[in-house]
């Protein structure tokens, strides 16, 4: 019998936690750490006056039968514990632009049937930009779960052409390539500079079919540590990497809350890569590797406020309201103190009970860091009067401009409470309390990209700064990572065998 070999992994993340549940099934002897009181980085949720709130993570796609995110929860076996509530499928993205409200519809003919009775002349134009989205997604071995040794050159265009670019090349009315890029805030693109295939990924994802976790994201977490304890591994709260501990030739282990060694024979991080190349003092990672990851530009932080409603005051919005100020989604992370915010994202969380009323919800717009700079290295909730009177001015602004498009929902209103770019810094070690990690860019190419596998023998990295952010693509980040020691056929034929 082989002896397992143990595998730490820092953080619980969704890319902490899927990474540890494959492995954990195909017999490593997994620990994951985590320092904060709570697993599940962005899927953890917080209570307050028994109101519930998620923090990162509020909607998902593909989990219909038969579709990506469906198989590979039922792989992760995770698809028994999570309930989902399936969002409008005639409209699970509400964007209004200078006052006009467009409906994105689930499905490609009731997409196409929907915008197009917007747009009557841009009918066969849709359908166009919808084969491209269909294409990209399907040219992606790992967004289809078809194993092939590398995803075709069909992709690796679109990584190189911006948004903005292809769409104005594929769809000739200006309102419509502005109403198709609505839904910017879910991947914080920036005008001229992210690439299409991110944009499609998204649309395809979410266009198939769209839902809410039933009671909250931490579901996903909670289902995630009962795979990993049911194939003998572990899931350590309050348990800070302070250090990992490498010798001459590879990684050995990892300091624990700066005094207890835990040795291991592989290390993953699900930090952010930066956070992840702090703990290293080590020769085997070069400056320059170092220099080129501390440089990767992030993408924008957000600010949002939680919103607890009024008993039976909101009826529950079955869709997610996207709001523009002006007449285009996009720069809106460009503002000045006057104009912000530009543009907002407005949910409602899923209740548990299916009753037809809210009882919170989340409205967030973008937030540069520099915002909050003057507070960086104050403790949580010791951050003195300047700062909550900053997010006081800041939550009322929000509440005005949500007023503007829902109006009295400010009387319904019981309590709301707040969250800076700090906050993600301080509960996620994103860097500069980015929303989506690392930035996507054209014109840096593979500046921006980062390895799952690093300088250092035995230390791998898993998260959202792998492959992409939310729910699919940390998963596929996660399969990626994986690979590296079992393969990507072998993930791929029991994700296969799992779906039987």
């Amino acid at each position: 019998m082989t002896k397992q070999k143990k595998v730490i992994i820092i953080g619980s993340g969704l890319g902490g936690l899927s990474t540890g549940a494959i492995l954990a099934k195909n017999g490593y002897d997994v620990s994951v750490l985590e320092q904060n009181n709570q697993a599940g980085g962005c899927l953890q949720c917080f209570t307050r006056r028994g109101a519930k709130f998620e923090t990162g993570m509020h909607f998902i796609g593909s989990a219909a039968p038969g579709q990506t995110l469906y198989k590979l929860m039922r792989y992760l076996e995770i698809d028994k514990e999570v309930t989902l509530s399936q969002l409008n499928t005639d409209g699970y993205d509400v964007v209004v632009l200078e006052g006009k409200r467009y409906e994105f519809a689930n499905g490609r003919a009731a997409f196409i049937e929907k915008m197009s009775g917007y747009f009557p002349d841009q009918k066969a134009y849709l359908e166009k930009y919808c084969d491209l989205i269909e294409d990209i997604a399907n040219a992606s071995s790992l967004h289809s779960l078809k194993y092939a040794e590398s995803d075709t050159a069909l992709n690796m265009e679109y990584q190189l052409r911006s948004i903005s670019d292809v769409i104005d090349e594929v769809i000739t009315d200006p309102v419509l390539a502005e109403v198709l890029v609505g839904n910017l805030p879910l991947y914080a693109a920036e005008k001229d500079k992210t690439p299409f295939s991110t944009h499609a990924f998204i649309m395809d994802f979410y266009n198939q079919s769209s839902y809410r976790i039933k009671g909250g994201s931490d579901k996903i977490a909670i289902a995630l540590i009962h795979t990993i304890n049911r194939y003998g591994g572990e899931v350590l709260t309050r348990k800070k990497v302070t250090k990992i501990v490498c010798d001459d030739t590879h990684a050995v282990g990892v300091e624990v809350n700066g005094d207890t060694l835990m040795p291991c024979d592989i290390i993953i991080s699900d930090a952010h890569p930066i956070r992840t190349l702090e703990l290293l003092d080590t020769k085997l990672i070069r400056p320059a590797f170092r220099k080129r990851i501390n440089n990767i530009p992030q993408t924008v932080g957000g600010f949002s406020v939680y919103l607890h409603f009024k008993e039976n005051t909101v009826p529950y919005l079955n869709y997610n309201y996207y709001g523009y100020q002006g007449t285009s989604p996009w720069n809106c992370e460009h503002y000045t103190e006057e104009d912000w915010p530009k543009g907002f994202l407005y949910m409602h969380f899923c209740p548990e009970n299916d009753s037809q009323y809210a009882s919170t919800g989340v409205i967030l717009s973008y937030m540069q860091m520099s915002e909050v700079e003057q507070w960086k290295g104050t403790k949580i909730g010791r951050r003195g009067k300047d700062y909550e009177e900053f997010k006081k001015r800041k939550a009322e602004k929000m509440l005005d401009v949500l007023e503007q498009h829902f109006p009295n929902i400010r009387s319904q209103i019981q309590a709301y409470y707040t969250s800076t770019p700090l906050t993600y810094l301080d509960y996620t070690g994103t860097e500069g309390g980015s929303m989506y990690g690392n930035v996507r860019n054209i014109h840096l190419g593979s500046a921006c990209r980062v390895p799952q596998r690093t300088k250092v023998p035995n230390l791998y990295l898993t998260g959202q700064n792998v492959n992409s952010h939310g729910m699919l693509g940390v998963l596929v980040g996660a399969i990626v990572t994986c690979s590296e020691l079992l393969t990507a056929k072998k993930i791929y034929e029991q994700i296969k065998e799992a779906n039987k």
